[in-house]
């Protein structure tokens, strides 16, 4: 039985409404929305609910009144970083019904003119400004659902920060209502003299890469000088290395055990928004290192854990994945690791010990898999004139459990 509609609303009010989404306003016996949208009705004597913080206090209320007739209002397309999204999470779809208004996204491209299907497109209401920055790549077309009237000065001053300083930046405002606003502007001249922003609205962006900048690719072994750190830091050449047999997938949760600096985990992420990390480092001193770096790199959502394996390996995520960058030769972890890895599921670790390497032979042994040696040697000047000089050889097992 469907009692619980969703139906999306724009600017314009219910005069924008088609009938059948107004039939279910019309019919039903609560109602459910902000401030805002709840003012657009009439008034009457039914029950209405206003969303509190946090929303899943309202959302519990809502399941509490089933098998009442419940409308939710929404803004625009509410399976468009929505409502809807947050209400599937815990009511099947059989129990509802969405009828959606046109997405902030499809109004703004229908305003600058923008193909939707060139666009790269992401919401930063609830979520850090940091994540922007792994979408900045020079063409790049942007549409971002701002979280309130101060969401584009900060994503103008990460533009500049990030090298792209000329980037143009639209406004879009109330789009589809008779308040409607767009204003463009510059990254670099932005300043506070735009006045009067509304908390709703829409950010466009145009990324024009700065001379001289080089942007970091998506794909792994990132320069070693794009990261803070103290040393302890997997090299360019055995990161991109490890990360290709690490094989990231969408949706995938990687353990990296023995973070260092985040290196591991931060380019696992980069390769795809879904794709999850858990940090785990003992040296509390590194862990500023990998916060810092993960807010710089576009990866703000890299859970971070202090603490030495295999202890603090309890109630993380289920790995798909686990990476031992450090601690091989410790007891338990890899007896633990092992354990908490699902069927199917890969373990890749490096050592550049002796210790390490016979540690490693033992489970090769036991479970099969692959052992290489990665062996990597820079150009260095000696004198005058320039010379090899080898990085320490590095052991990698990586396995499939079966």
């Amino acid at each position: 039985m469907k009692w619980l509609s969703v139906v999306g609303i724009g600017e314009d009010g219910l005069a924008g409404l088609g009938k059948i989404a107004r039939s279910f306003i019309d019919q039903a016996e609560v109602l459910v929305g902000g401030r805002r949208h709840l003012a657009m009705l009439p008034s009457d004597k039914r029950e209405k609910l206003v969303w509190m913080n946090p929303i899943q206090q309202t959302v519990e209320d809502i399941i509490h009144r089933r098998p009442k007739s419940v409308c939710v209002l929404a803004s625009g397309d509410p399976m468009c970083f929505g409502i809807g999204v947050t209400l599937t999470r815990f009511i099947s779809i059989s129990e509802i019904t969405i009828i959606p208004a046109p997405s902030a996204f499809s109004l703004a491209c229908a305003r600058l003119g923008w193909s939707l299907s060139d666009v790269e497109t992401f919401s930063l209401c609830g979520r850090p400004v940091e994540l922007a920055r792994s979408y900045f790549y020079s063409g790049a077309k942007l549409l971002i659902l701002s979280a309130d009237k101060h969401t584009p000065e900060m994503i103008a001053n990460m533009l500049v920060k990030s090298g792209f300083s000329n980037s143009k930046i639209t406004i879009l405002e109330r789009m589809g209502g008779v308040n409607e606003r767009i204003i463009t502007s510059v990254a670099s001249y932005w300043n506070n003299t735009i006045a009067d922003l509304a908390d709703l609205n829409t950010v466009a962006v145009e990324c024009i890469v700065d001379a001289g900048v080089t942007v970091l690719s998506k794909l792994p072994g990132l320069p070693d000088d794009a990261y803070h750190h103290d040393g302890q830091l997997t090299k360019r050449e055995v990161r991109a290395v490890t990360l290709a047999t690490l094989a990231p997938k969408p949706g995938e949760v990687l353990w990296d055990i023995g973070a260092g600096c985040g290196s591991i985990s931060i380019e696992w992420m980069r390769t795809h928004p879904l794709c999850r990390a858990v940090a785990i480092e003992q040296n509390s001193s590194r862990l500023k290192y990998i916060s810092d770096n993960a807010a710089n790199l576009g990866t703000p959502y890299l859970e971070i854990i202090l603490g030495k394996a295999p202890d603090v390996l309890v109630n993380l995520l289920t790995p798909n994945v686990i990476f031992i960058g450090g601690g091989v030769t410790s007891e338990g972890v890899l007896e633990t690791c092992w354990q908490a890895l699902p069927k199917y599921g890969r373990l890749v670790a490096n050592v550049v010990t002796i210790e390490g390497e016979q540690k490693l032979f033992e489970w090769y042994q036991q479970f099969g898999g692959h052992l290489s040696r990665i062996a990597i040697q820079r150009a260095e000047p000696i004198g005058k004139f320039m010379g090899w000089k080898a990085m320490a050889p590095v052991t990698q097992w990586a396995v499939v459990k079966s």
